[in-house]
C-alpha cells in the first residue's frame, strides 16, 4: 500500500509571480507535478512560454531602472534580508514538510534544508553591510578605488535536489548586492519555491525584484538564457544542460556561473580512522537519497584495509533505513521522479556486469511502488567501468581498490569531473599534497562535507564555471568599476604640439 503523506493545505495550482502579482501562462500553458511516493499527478503547474518570461524579465528590468532597491544602503537592503531570514525559519516546519512530499526528502533531511535556507540570506545581510573594496593610493600623484555596482536582472535556475535551499543560495547574494531577479525552479519540484512570493512581500522586498517563472528547461529557461535584457545567468544542475547554456549564452557574452554534474572520490588510505571513514563515506553517498552533487560516490580503498572495509561497508549500508519521506527514522526516502527513478536503476542494473554487488542492488523489500532504490554497493569496480565514470545520482556506490598513492590519485583525476574530493588518513604531509594535486574544487580532509559560507563553491573540468560563495558571489553579481583620481599636475605626452 502507498503511504503517501499529504500535507494540509496543498495549492490548487502552482503560478508564475511576475511584478508583485501571481498569474498563469499567457497562453494558458500546464503541466503536471507528481508526487513521488505514489507518482500520481498532485497539482498542475503553469508552464512558462516566451511570454511570460519576456514579462518577468521587463518586470525585474522596471524595478532595477526605476525602483529603490539598487539604490538602496546596504543596510537597508540587509535589514529586508535579516526579515526574509526569520520569516524562512519560522516557516521550517511547513517549508520541510512541502519540500519533503515533493521531492521526496526525508523529513529530518529537509528541516536541515530550511534552516540553511535562513542562514544564507543571514550571511549575505552580514556581508553586504561589512563588506570594503579596494582603494589603491599614489601619495601626492593619484588615488584608484573600486566602485562596485549590481549589474541588473540575473537569470537563476535551479535544479530539483535540495531546491529551496539551493533557490537561496542563489537569490540571497543575487538580492544583496542589489540586483532583480527572474527564478526558474525545476520542473520536477515547484512547490516550496511558491513560498518565496510572500515571504518577500511580508518582508518588504520591492515589487519586481523577485520574480518567479515556473516551466520546462528546453521552454522557460531557454528563453531565460537567451534574453537580451538578462546579463547574468546562474545555474545549478546537470553538465550537458550547462554545455547548453554555455553555447545559447555565447552570443550575448553573459556573465556565467555554472555548478554542474560530479563523480566525486572518497580516498581511504589504511592509516586512516576507519570507523570515523565508513561513517562519513555512507553518509556522503546516502544522505539526500544519493541526489547531492558532492555525493563521494566513488570509494578509492588502499588495499591493504580493502576487504575489511568492503565488508564493513555493506554491512552498515544494508543497515540503512529506507522509508517513506515524512517519517523521521527513514534516512533514504523516494527519488524526486520515476523518470530518473528508471535511470538509477538502469545504472544498477549495468553495474551487476561492471562490479561485484555486495548490497541493496534493487527495489527494498516492501516497496513495490514510488521511486525506492535501496541503498546499492559495488566493489572491485575498474576504472572503465560506466558505474566508475559516469554520475549516477542516486543511492549508488562504487569501491576501488588503488596499492600506491600514486595510483589512488590518478583513479581520484580519471573522470572528466572534479568537484569535490575526501581524503582520508592521518599522515599530514600525503593529506596536503594529495588534496592539492587532485582535480577537485574542493576537498574534504578527514571529514564529510561541512561547508563554511566564507569559502568558494565550484568544481573544476566538467563540474562547473565560477565559483559562489563569499566574497565570490559578490563578485559575480556586480561590476567592479575602478575610478582613477590625479591629485597633482597631470602627466600626459603632449601630441600635436
Amino acid at each position: 500500500m502507498t503511504q503517501t503523506h499529504r500535507p494540509a493545505d496543498l495549492p490548487t495550482a502552482i503560478r508564475h509571480y511576475i511584478d508583485g502579482r501571481f498569474v498563469d501562462s499567457a497562453g494558458g500553458e500546464t503541466f503536471d507535478v507528481l508526487d513521488p511516493v505514489s507518482n500520481e499527478t498532485y497539482v498542475q503547474a503553469a508552464a512558462g512560454q516566451q511570454a511570460d518570461v519576456d514579462a518577468a524579465v521587463a518586470a525585474a528590468r522596471r524595478a532595477f531602472a526605476e525602483g529603490p532597491w539598487p539604490r538602496m544602503l546596504p543596510r537597508e537592503r540587509s535589514r529586508v534580508l535579516h526579515r526574509i531570514a526569520d520569516l524562512v525559519e519560522s516557516r521550517d516546519a511547513r517549508l520541510a514538510e512541502l519540500e519533503s512530499f515533493d521531492s521526496g526528502l526525508p523529513i529530518t533531511q529537509a528541516l536541515g534544508q530550511a534552516r540553511r535556507a535562513a542562514e544564507n540570506f543571514r550571511f549575505f545581510a552580514d556581508l553586504i553591510v561589512a563588506q570594503a573594496d579596494d582603494t589603491y593610493k599614489v601619495p601626492g600623484r593619484q588615488i584608484n578605488y573600486v566602485n562596485r555596482k549590481p549589474i541588473g536582472v540575473a537569470g537563476l535556475i535551479t535544479p530539483w535536489n535540495t531546491p529551496f535551499m539551493l533557490e537561496s543560495w542563489k537569490l540571497a547574494p543575487a538580492i544583496a548586492t542589489g540586483n532583480t531577479v527572474v527564478l526558474k525552479p525545476a520542473e520536477f519540484t515547484p512547490l516550496s519555491a511558491s513560498l518565496w512570493a510572500d515571504i518577500f512581500e511580508e518582508a518588504g522586498l520591492p515589487q519586481g525584484v523577485f520574480n518567479l517563472v515556473n516551466g520546462l528547461g528546453e521552454e522557460a529557461g531557454d528563453a531565460l538564457v537567451k534574453h537580451p535584457d538578462v546579463p547574468l545567468i546562474s545555474f545549478t544542475g546537470e553538465s550537458s544542460t550547462g554545455q547548453l547554456i554555455f553555447g545559447n549564452a555565447a552570443p550575448y557574452l553573459k556573465g556565467l556561473s555554472m555548478e554542474l554534474g560530479g563523480k566525486s572520490p572518497a580516498v581511504v588510505f589504511a592509516d586512516a580512522d576507519l570507523d570515523a571513514a565508513i561513517d562519513a563515506t555512507i553518509f556522503g553517498v546516502f544522505s539526500l537519497n544519493g541526489e547531492r552533487c558532492t555525493a563521494g560516490s566513488r570509494i578509492l580503498v588502499e588495499r591493504a584495509v580493502y576487504d575489511e572495509f568492503v565488508e564493513r561497508y555493506a554491512a552498515q549500508a544494508k543497515r540503512v533505513r529506507v522509508g517513506y519521506p515524512h517519517e523521521k527514522e527513514t534516512e533514504v526516502g523516494a527519488l524526486v521522479h520515476p523518470e530518473h527513478f528508471e535511470k538509477v536503476m538502469s545504472y544498477v542494473e549495468l553495474g551487476k556486469t561492471e562490479g561485484r554487488l555486495v548490497a541493496g542492488g534493487g527495489r527494498p523489500e516492501g516497496f513495490e511502488t514510488g521511486n525506492f532504490v535501496a541503498p546499492t554497493v559495488f566493489a572491485d569496480v575498474k576504472p572503465d567501468a560506466r558505474i566508475f565514470q559516469e554520475e549516477i545520482f542516486g543511492p549508488v556506490v562504487a569501491i576501488t581498490p588503488f596499492d600506491t598513492e600514486a595510483e589512488a590519485l590518478e583513479l581520484a583525476n580519471g573522470v572528466k569531473y572534479g568537484l569535490a574530493a575526501y581524503v582520508w588518513t592521518n599522515d599530514l604531509k600525503r593529506a596536503h599534497n594529495f588534496s592539492q594535486a587532485v582535480e577537485a574544487g574542493m576537498v574534504w580532509l578527514n571529514s564529510n562535507n561541512v561547508r563554511d559560507l566564507r569559502t568558494p563553491f565550484g568544481g573544476v573540468k566538467a563540474s562547473g564555471l565560477g565559483h559562489e560563495g563569499g566574497y565570490r558571489s559578490i563578485d559575480f553579481y556586480t561590476d567592479q568599476q575602478a575610478v582613477h583620481i590625479t591629485l597633482g599636475k597631470v602627466h600626459n605626452p603632449t601630441f600635436g604640439k
